[in-house]
Formats: structure tokens, sequence, C-alpha cells
């Protein structure tokens, strides 16, 4: 077993900070690689969970089990269901007090490479201490941010549609089509990894006219659930996550919604909207965007699913 320790002060109290690394629906938002975190099973102070993240800048997904002990503010897990190289991956977050302010925080790793393949063990060196680097400053950084909520928000649009949820869940998942089906997509390059797992690529039409480009990782929960996170994105935001749902009503009919959350991105305000632009007016034209793009998509997807026989 290979084993490798990563550590960063935070200025949080050290309670803080263990419950934003042991509340995983929030991992997401906090750390970088993570794409989405399931639940598998929960426990008295254990859990099972499912975890989509980049590591080297591929998608990869893993089960992992979880021992938490609030009063130690440790936190063990090990990989029940590992994707190769990695043959075997466990690891330990210990979070520690230096003030009443601020906190240690120290992330734990043992791993081996299938087969033991020297090369395999090279590529798993190089994404634990690319994605613990990177989780341990973004952990940081989010803590350190969240006296500031007006940075991040969230919003749902919702759509209800005549037509089964498998039908208006294609549309969705068949984004290598979306430039054929919607005007605002110039062009769409979607690549699946493995089944469910999609890397999505695509240029979107603003409505001045302006192209931006934007990539997402994508898991795909057949008919019902598709959530991603945007691995490029536009200029006002550091961090931009979402899901389409699709739940199929008693009476028949499907109810579409669109949920994203997004933390701005103050540095380019100025330089998009103008010197006289806050913080104010950059959420207000992200979520235009974003709603506008929504709207449009599920418009779309209703037109195509209520027309099919």
């Amino acid at each position: 077993m290979r084993e490798a320790e990563h550590d960063i002060l935070v200025d949080a109290p050290a309670d803080e900070v263990y419950r934003l690394v042991a509340e995983v629906a929030n991992w997401p938002r906090i750390f970088p690689p993570t794409v989405f975190v399931d639940h598998v099973e929960r426990g008295e102070g254990t859990e099972r969970i499912r975890i989509w993240a980049t590591a080297n800048g591929e998608p990869k997904n893993w089960t992992s089990r979880r021992e938490l002990d609030p009063a130690a503010r440790r936190i063990s897990f090990h990989q029940e269901v590992s994707t190769p190289p990695v043959a075997e991956m466990s690891g330990t977050w210990i979070v520690e007090p230096v003030s009443a302010a601020t906190a240690k925080v120290r992330l734990l790793h043992a791993y081996r490479a299938v087969g033991d393949d020297p090369g395999g063990l090279a590529w798993i060196d190089r994404a634990v201490d690319t994605n613990s680097r990177s989780e341990l400053a973004a952990l940081k950084h989010n803590v350190e941010l969240v006296t500031n909520p007006e940075l991040t928000f969230s919003f749902t649009d919702t759509v209800r549609i005549d037509a089964p949820a498998k039908d208006v869940y294609d549309f969705v998942d068949q984004a290598a089509l979306w430039a054929e089906r919607l005007p605002h997509v110039s062009s769409v390059d979607l690549r699946e990894p493995s089944p469910g797992l999609q890397v999505l690529r695509m240029d979107t039409r603003a409505k001045d006219g302006s192209v931006h480009t934007t990539e997402s990782v994508r898991v795909c929960f057949p008919h019902h659930r598709i959530v991603y996170k945007q691995t490029t994105l536009p200029a006002l935001m550091t961090l931009h996550t979402g899901r389409w749902d699709f739940a199929e009503e008693p009476g028949g009919g499907t109810t579409a919604s669109s949920e994203h959350t997004v933390v701005l991105n103050t540095a380019n305000i100025a330089k998009v909207l103008g010197a006289g632009a806050g913080v104010a007016e950059a959420r207000e034209f992200v979520r235009t965007a974003l709603s506008t793009n929504s709207r449009a998509t599920l418009g779309f997807a209703k037109d195509h699913a209520e027309a099919r026989p």
C-alpha cells in the first residue's frame, strides 16, 4: 500500500469545517473534482456513498464506506468498488482545532494499483496529489466564504409535459443532437466513457450573438434524473452545478424541472457587465441567462415528447 498525507490551515472553527466535510451533499460545491455524491445506505455513524468525480481530467465513479466520529472530528473512508487502475483506496479526514477560529485539516490516503502495475501506481499518485491539493484548497476557500452567502444561489424552472417521463428524459439525455434541436446550441461534442457517465462540451449562443464554450460532466439515471457539473465555466461563475428531474404524475404526464446552483466570480463582474455593476447585477444576469436556456430546452423537450405517437 502506498500512503500519502496532505494538510491545510482553514480560517474557520473546527466544528464548522468538520460539518462541511461530513455533509456529502455539498461536495460538488466544495470540492472541484466532485460531480455528484449519492447515499447508498446510512446508519448510526456509518454510511455507504457513491461518488462521481474527475481524476486527472477523466470522469470516474466509485463506492465508499465512511465511518464518522463527530466527537473526534474524524471521518474514515474505504472504497468498496474502485475504478481501474485503482485496486484499493482508503483514507481519513482529520480536523484539528488550532485556535477558536482556525482549524488544521489533514487528508490521509492509502492505496494500491491493479496488479501492482508501476504505471497504474504513478497515475494514482498524480490523481491523489492533484485531487487532494485541489480539495483542500477548495475546502479552505469555500469555508472562508461561508459568511458571504449572496455569492451562492440556487433556482429551479419547471414545465408540465403531456408525455411519459422516458420521452422527456431521452431528449435531455441525447445531448449529441442538441445542435440540431436547440437554436441556442451551435455545436456539441458528447463522449460517454461508460454507460450513464457523459462528458458534454458545447458552444452556446447568447442573445447578443456571442458564443460561449462550456464543458460538463453528466451522470444519468434513466429515466428520472440527470445531474451535472460544469468543468469549463463562463466568466461570471466559479461554480455551476445542476440537475434535470423528470417525475411522472399519477394521472399521466410529466413534471420536468431544471435546477441550478451557482457561485459567482466577482473578479470578472466589471469586465463582463461594466464598471458600475455589482453582485446584484451579476446574480440577475446569470440567473436570466441560465433560466432562459433551461426553459428553452424544456420547451423543445415538451414539443418533441408530446409530438411522439
